[in-house]
């Protein structure tokens, strides 16, 4: 189960682990809680988890140090 987890955090964003270290929630629960809101919602969740990735990748990429002007 645990190899199962490791998967999805390295391959999902991992949206549901950021938001449940920022909220001081159990990141398991958070994934429950899309879940269930994605079946009962028919799957518009999916559309905010998303946005969520794309804004996470983003700060990730604005956040690297570059050294000079002649980084590239």
């Amino acid at each position: 189960m645990k190899k199962m987890q490791l998967f999805f955090e390295k391959y999902a964003f991992g949206v549901c682990s950021k938001l449940g270290e920022k909220l001081g929630i159990a990141s398991s629960s958070i994934r429950l809680y899309f879940i269930y809101a994605s079946f009962l919602t028919f799957g518009s969740p999916l559309i905010i988890y998303l946005v969520l990735a794309f804004v996470l990748n983003m700060r990730k990429h604005l956040r690297r140090k570059r050294n000079s002007i002649w980084y590239y």
